[in-house]
């Protein structure tokens, strides 16, 4: 099921919600069904090489080497 940006126009809200197509949403905050669904920018996934090795150089400042594959941990240690 995907998440969908949705404002409200009764009460001028902002909300993701997580709806099945044949699902009439309902705003959280007051129960209203008068939603607009809003584009939404789609999530980069995250793989560029400095957002990893900050992520290796954080982990093993706190003492774990859990975002190191298992053949880099035996070279680490």
């Amino acid at each position: 099921m995907p998440i969908f940006e949705y404002h409200c126009t009764n009460c001028n809200q902002t909300c993701e919600l997580l709806i099945r197509n044949a699902t009439v949403p309902v705003c959280p905050h007051c129960q209203s069904e008068h939603l607009t669904r809003l584009l939404s920018m789609p999530a980069a996934p995250g793989k560029s090489n400095a957002i990893i090795q900050r992520a290796r150089q954080q982990a093993a400042r706190e003492g774990h080497f859990s975002n190191y594959s298992p053949g880099e941990r035996k070279k680490i240690r």
